[in-house]
């Protein structure tokens, strides 16, 4: 089985997309295992209020939709969630804790200027691991 981290935001597109991304990979429904993983975090400012009070990344639309797309192509799928450090708290913590093949981050489109440089996530962990990182593409922020 192959094993891989998915952290998604709250951006449904870049969610899609990494799910996407997942299931063109051979033999998906037979040999993948994703696991997605959303952070709360303080900064998450643009979830409802009562999302504050009742935490679950199973709610997040972003979360939904993604696990809906690789469950409907057939992948194994655990949603995971955590709060805190998404940097390498979070991410690289939850890759070492489940043994995972590889991370799938979502891209962002970026500025010109933006395009030279990673964002600080996305370079944190590309720089802080071992394991192969896939940054897909993305719509917008």
């Amino acid at each position: 089985m192959h094993r891989v981290l998915v952290p998604v935001d709250t951006n449904e597109d870049r969610a899609i997309t990494q799910a996407r991304y997942i299931t063109s990979l051979p033999d998906a429904a037979e040999s993948v295992e994703a696991y997605l993983l959303f952070i709360f975090t303080d900064e998450s400012e643009d979830l409802p209020k009562d999302f504050k009070q009742f935490k679950s990344a199973s709610r997040i639309g972003s979360v939904r939709r993604a696990k809906e797309h690789l469950e409907d192509n057939g992948v194994d799928v655990t949603v995971l969630e955590g709060s805190g450090d998404v940097e390498e708290g979070d991410i690289l913590t939850r890759a070492d804790e489940y043994d995972v093949d590889a991370i799938v981050l979502g891209g962002r489109k970026r500025s010109p200027v933006g395009k030279a440089v990673f964002g600080s996530v996305t370079q944190s962990v590309i720089l802080n691991t071992d394991r192969p990182v896939v940054v897909t593409g993305g719509s917008g922020d």
